[in-house]
């Protein structure tokens, strides 16, 4: 039944059918992540790493209905540039395949949409988490508990530095969520390599975190692996400097009374003002860097 809703491009299924490696990567760092035309070439340099790194690249997206998993350049172009374009995640999702939208895929949809096209790995920037002041808004992302009942390995920075980070990590924790330290004993900011939170665990390397992942699946738990990659030394912004740049910006959100889906876009964007577009340049870093790993891993498993 769920293969009337899915396009697998050829590559990516001809990788699969043979047990090769495929790495999922999400949409919406093309269509709400950064302006035309850097944002289609961020998102081929993206693909490249992984090829570079051993591994296909399936970049997942919904146009006019299906379920794209792997876009070919002309469509990855049309995307950079596309109109009306829906931010997905969990309860958007089957509206925009039943309703022939358009939409780009968040950490939780990329993650439903890998897993029913049978990737077992996927790289992104930053997860969603627990929001600021969530004991009035009660907004936690929809990425968390993606975490704990899909069976996908999250390759990322860590979460968004804009969230509450320890109620985030504590909420994994509650989950069931395993979260893996790579190469660290602190849980990275996102655009800052370390925050003041220990990692609950820690791997070196990826065949390590392959291991882990086929334990897990064997002992029949559910839900996914959240890998923690560090953005590396040279491209980030130190956590006391980002600091100043994030509590401004999300008292400017309550000024302005933003909420919801906008929150993040929102400060994103202020932030990359504040930086003078060294946010950005961080990001585009980091979400490399997890590509990069998450091919690793990706091939690690297919041995």
């Amino acid at each position: 039944m769920v293969s009337q809703f899915l396009d697998i491009a050829p590559e990516v299924q001809s990788t699969l059918s043979q047990g090769g490696a495929v790495v999922a990567l999400e949409s919406t760092i093309i269509t709400h992540g950064m302006p035309y035309p850097q944002n289609v070439a961020t998102a081929r340099e993206v693909e490249a790493v992984v090829r570079e790194n051993g591994a296909v690249p399936a970049t997942i997206a919904i146009i006019g209905g299906r379920i794209k998993i792997g876009l070919s350049p002309e469509e990855l172009e049309w995307l950079g540039t596309a109109k009306d374009v829906m931010k997905l995640s969990r309860a958007d999702l089957p509206y925009a395949v039943a309703s022939g939208r358009h939409g780009a895929t968040t950490v939780a949809a990329t993650m439903i949409c890998a897993h029913l096209a049978g990737i077992r790995v996927f790289a992104t920037g930053g997860i969603g988490g627990v929001h600021q002041g969530v004991e009035a808004t009660m907004d936690i992302s929809a990425d968390l508990d993606e975490l704990a009942r899909t069976p996908v390995a999250v390759i990322c920075a860590g979460a968004k530095a804009i969230l509450d980070l320890p109620r985030t990590l504590e909420y994994l924790e509650t989950c069931g969520v395993p979260v893996v330290g790579y190469r660290t004993d602190c849980f990275p900011a996102f655009w800052s390599r370390t925050s003041e939170l220990p990692v609950p665990l820690r791997l070196d390397s990826p065949e390590a975190m392959a291991d882990l992942i086929r334990t897990k699946e064997a002992l029949g738990l559910e839900g996914g692996v959240l890998v923690a990659n560090p953005v590396p030394t040279a491209h980030e912004i130190p956590a006391d400097e980002m600091r100043t740049f994030i509590d401004a910006a999300v008292a400017e959100a309550k000024a302005r009374g933003v909420a919801g889906k906008a929150v993040t876009p929102f400060l994103l964007f202020h932030l990359f003002e504040k930086t003078g577009g060294r946010s950005l340049a961080t990001n585009i870093a980091l979400v490399k860097n997890n590509a990069a790993l998450a091919a690793q891993l990706a091939a690690s498993l297919s041995q």
